[in-house]
């Protein structure tokens, strides 16, 4: 890795494209510390303590949350949109159509995904506003309605932020800004390792642990990350007029982590909702109850996190991965599996071994999901930090290499023409 960023550096286009990057990045970390005015940011941090929910907010907009500043709500919005026109675009025939009409295509869905984007970021802003109402120095209707407007605002310039990253720098724009502000959180997990160390809270041992068992999770990360089952794929020779078409050996690769980090959303935002719901009614019956029984760190609320996460990787691989469709694509240029028939039993076979791999893909992305926990428990480090932000780390950081190599491969050839 680190000598593909040193071999990349030396092209000047590169470097040029990779300066502009962490410019953009530095801009986006000079405004996570813009406090928005009229909030008691202490009481906010009171509210993290009580939850994982906002507390993944507060990880993936790099503490941003934590303070409230004006990039509070990171680029969450943008996601969830991103999320939901992914849905629609196979529940809505239209919407499947445009998604295969190539670039103009995927210009509509961009723009209707920014259009979602600020309909989402004004959504949440509002509920945040008055969900966190008790944190507001003077709630009056002006100051609120700032509030709003704020973090709107944050919500959208980032989403520009990010597509100038794509189109002028290196990488995927979005994913750079959520990969800065998780890796922007790592001075603090460090500093308040030594804090609990030195005051007695955890022994050097816990500490040193801790951050060994956070070093072998971004290793199985890795592993994972990459892993994938290859299904080969024969095809028949065609003849067309002169020419002879086909005849060669290729493969289907099958990741085993297709659904990626959103099993991982889906199952925090439903288990930690009752939580969130008790840090706006603190003083109530119900919250004495869910605080009681259902806490992060206990084993109702792993359990039910870890089944939703193993159903919802089943749910969302489904989404993303026809195997009828890919079987007719085989069919129709003559590739087949080889001793499958095509067709049908083709379309059956892909469904039996996706099943298999997207189980131990969905145990996998929910022991990482889990593990965090034991371990924070185990070690009695209050560190904010999880399994989603180690998957969204690597996996940014995977692709961008990827993408500077691919960058680096298209210029030697383009030499070796000249």
């Amino acid at each position: 890795m680190l000598s593909t960023l040193i071999n990349a550096w030396k092209v000047p286009d590169l470097r040029k494209r990779m300066l502009y990057t962490l410019i953009m990045l530095l801009i986006f970390r000079a405004g996570s510390h813009i406090p928005i005015p009229n909030i008691d940011a202490s009481i906010i941090k009171d509210y993290l303590k009580s939850g994982q929910l906002l507390g993944f907010f507060d990880i993936i907009s790099g503490g941003a949350f934590r303070d409230f500043t004006i990039f509070a709500m990171s680029i969450i919005p943008y996601v969830n949109a991103s999320i939901i026109l992914q849905l629609l675009t196979i529940a809505i025939p239209s919407l499947e159509q445009l998604a295969k009409e190539g670039e103009e295509g995927r210009k509509k869905i961009a723009q209707y995904t920014r259009y979602g984007t600020v309909i989402l970021a004004l959504i949440q802003a509002i509920g945040l506003t008055f969900g966190l109402k008790g944190a507001i120095v003077n709630p009056s209707f002006i100051n609120m309605t700032i509030i709003v407007l704020t973090l709107t605002a944050g919500t959208a310039f980032l989403m520009w932020l990010g597509e100038q990253i794509t189109d002028k720098g290196i990488g995927n724009g979005i994913s750079l800004i959520i990969f800065a502000g998780i890796i922007a959180r790592i001075p603090s997990m460090i500093a308040t390792t030594f804090k609990y160390v030195s005051g007695g809270t955890t022994s050097f041992l816990g500490g040193l642990g801790f951050w060994i068992a956070i070093l072998l999770l971004i290793v199985s990360v890795v592993v994972m990350q990459e892993a994938q089952r290859r299904i080969p794929v024969q095809y028949a020779k065609r003849t067309v007029g002169r020419k002879v078409y086909g005849g060669q050996s290729t493969h289907i690769p099958l990741r085993l982590l297709q659904a990626g980090v959103i099993p991982i959303i889906f199952g925090l935002s439903i288990v930690g909702f009752p939580l969130q719901i008790a840090a706006f009614l603190p003083n109530t019956t119900f919250a004495t109850i869910v605080n009681r029984y259902f806490n992060w760190n206990s084993f109702a609320y792993n359990l039910i996190d870890f089944i939703l996460i193993i159903l919802f990787t089943y749910f969302y691989t489904a989404i993303i991965f026809n195997p009828i469709e890919v079987a007719d694509n085989m069919k129709q240029y003559g590739g087949f599996i080889p001793g499958i028939r095509p067709g049908k039993p083709t379309a059956d076979y892909l469904t039996r071994i996706m099943y298999r791999i997207t189980f131990v893909g969905g145990v996998f992305l929910a022991l990482i999901t889990v593990i965090p926990i034991l371990i924070m428990s185990a070690t009695g480090l209050n560190v904010a930090f999880g399994g989603t932000a180690i998957l969204i780390a690597v996996g940014v950081a995977i692709d961008t290499i990827k993408q500077l190599e691919g960058q680096m491969l298209m210029r030697h050839y383009q030499g070796f023409l000249k």
